[in-house]
């Protein structure tokens, strides 16, 4: 017997395919005396939800795809300094399990920047299916995680006249993606 709250707690089945017009990734990070943000866009990503339960989230992004405020600092964070674009041009994402409780999700899975995976933790909401004028579903789903970016080989860093670093290690990672149900 299926109960109200096992209901509540799924995972609407299916297919769902990220809509990148309306998703983007993205991060920021103190630097000097504020935040410093940027995001990925286009992304790729795809829902997969089991008649059984069985959930999966993966994702891409190309680094080539970063957008901050400064052309010259774009280039920098291409560099081997930051990401490596040529070396290492995609971030990826991988989900290990999704718990759902009401509209709360969270994600635990493996990320891997500049070569380097590691395991992760996000936590964020989802909404239930919506129904399009396309005749489509569409759901909500976002997320959010902090990580040292250190761990991923991504070590440049400016010391200040007082010693402090210019540029914080920890960088929240945020992520709202659409989705769209597979036809």
């Amino acid at each position: 017997m299926t109960t109200l709250s096992q209901i509540r707690d799924a995972l609407p089945t299916g297919t769902w395919q990220l809509d990148p017009v309306h998703s983007q990734v993205g991060f920021a990070v103190d630097y000097l005396v504020g935040t410093f943000r940027g995001n990925f866009s286009p992304v790729e990503a795809t829902l997969e939800v089991g008649d059984a339960g069985s959930v999966s989230l993966g994702g891409t992004a190309r680094v080539e795809n970063i957008h901050v405020q400064d052309p010259n600092l774009s280039g920098h964070l291409l560099s081997p300094d930051f990401f490596d674009a040529e070396r290492t041009p995609e971030l990826r994402f991988a989900s290990t399990s999704v718990r759902r409780e009401g509209e709360t999700i969270a994600i635990a899975g493996e990320l891997t920047i500049k070569g380097v995976t590691s395991a992760v933790d996000l936590a964020g909401t989802v909404s239930e299916p919506v129904a399009h004028p396309d005749g489509r579903e569409r759901l909500r789903l976002t997320l959010e995680t902090t990580v040292d970016r250190t761990g991923f080989g991504l070590n440049w860093n400016m010391p200040l006249p007082s010693g402090e670093p210019a540029l914080a290690n920890d960088v929240t990672l945020t992520a709202e993606l659409f989705f769209v149900k597979a036809a």
